[in-house]
Parts: C-alpha cells; structure tokens; sequence
C-alpha cells in the first residue's frame, strides 16, 4: 500500500481527498500547516506529498525547500489554486515534480499520483544498489552523470541540479543528437501537458544552461529554432 501525506489547511479538501484516495487503496497522513508537514516526511516514509501552497506557519514553496534539503527523491504533487504560468514554474523550481490548480477533478488527482508513483518506482529500480558500478556513469563529451549517487560533473567539475534540472539533463543525455520538441520534453519529465505554451520547457533549458554550459566555446544544449533543443558535441 502507497502511503501518501496531504499537507493542506482547508478541512473540506483534506476530506474529500482523504475518503477518495482511501477508497482507491492508498494510505494518507494529513498535516494542516507546513511545518508539522516537514515534520512528517522528515519521520516518516512517505511515497508522495501532495502539498498546497498557501499554508499557515510556511508557506508550500519553502515546506517543497525543507523537504528536498534531506529527500530530493520522493515526489513532490502541488495542489493549490495558484494557477499562473509563473506560480507553477516556481513550485517546479522549488522541487515540485508536478503541479495540479484547483478546482480539479479527482479522476486527474488520481492519474497524476499513479504517474508520479510510477516514475518514481521505475527511477528506484533503474539506480538499485547492485548497480552501484561504471554502469551508472552517463559521459557525453567532458560531461558525466553518475545515476546511482546523481553526480554530474562538467569538466570534472562537480554541478548541483535540482531535481528537475537532473530529470531534464537525464532526457537529452538518454536522447544525444537528436532534436526533442518542447511537447516531448513536457511529457517524458513533468509526465502530462501542461496548458503553458512553451514557457516552463524553456525556463528550465536556461536554467540548465546556467549550470552546465558556463563556457561559451564549449557549450552542449542547443536551441533549434521552431523545433526544440538539442545536446551535441561542441563545434
């Protein structure tokens, strides 16, 4: 049985998500302010964290912060009525893996939790301890990603990744040379289509960039205009 935490201050939606996801088989916790909710994922082992935004003591953005400070692995579902393109680009930079406004319908709760699990499940059977060997090593030019410790170094030079960043450096690395379109991109990290354009795919390239291609004459992720991006060797 999964065992799900719901940070939320509002008792009607702690109800209604608690009966429904019970019903589906799942375990829930329920934390109504932000610090008792990092108190329960720092004691517990919790498999998803379904967490609002705006909550008494602090507020969901930084309770998403503190969690990811001792656990960048478990995932990490907003539910808030916070619904702008920049609100849900910040709780996915804060260390969100998903992001579902209110009001919703609970039928697409249920889907984003089953895709959050099973992304989750498939990253903990990929990086097992018995793999912890070279095989885990991912080289592209004078880039390597260890998967088993998400280790990634550019020029032997170590680079700190949010969870996000890492899922997306993962993507181009499993896809070198080939142009991925903005959609492919949204679908195999964030794992649904979100109604944004194209914003929150191209926030995060750049915030890759920022980290990964510091030297101009040596840059990997490359834009092709009006297809997607690209990871290929400098010229």
């Amino acid at each position: 049985m999964n065992k799900i935490v719901l940070i939320e201050d509002e008792t009607s939606v702690v109800s209604f998500i608690k009966k429904g996801l019970q019903e589906k088989g799942y375990e829930i916790s329920v934390a109504f302010d932000g610090l008792t909710g990092i108190s329960l994922v720092q004691q517990n082992d919790f498999d998803l964290v379904i967490l609002d935004i705006m909550l008494p003591e602090m507020n969901g953005l930084d309770v998403c912060k503190e969690i990811r400070k001792t656990n960048k692995n478990v995932p990490i579902l907003f539910l808030t009525a916070l619904g702008t393109s920049e609100n849900i680009v910040l709780g996915l930079e804060s260390g969100g893996d998903d992001y579902l406004v209110k009001p919703f319908k609970f039928i697409e709760l249920v889907a984003r939790i089953k895709s959050l699990l099973r992304r989750s499940n498939t990253a903990e059977k990929e990086t097992s301890p018995e793999q912890n060997d070279d095989h885990d090593v991912i080289r592209f030019a004078d880039l390597s990603v260890n998967d088993y410790t998400k280790t990634v170094r550019r020029g032997g030079e170590e680079v700190s990744l949010t969870s996000t960043e890492y899922k997306l450096l993962m993507y181009f690395l499993n896809n070198p040379e080939r142009v991925v379109s903005r959609a492919e991109i949204l679908d195999a990290v964030w794992g649904v289509n979100y109604d944004l354009g194209t914003n929150v795919v191209d926030v995060y390239v750049n915030y890759l960039r920022k980290k990964v291609d510091t030297q101009e004459d040596k840059k990997l992720l490359h834009t092709v205009i009006g297809m997607g991006y690209v990871l290929k060797n400098p010229q």
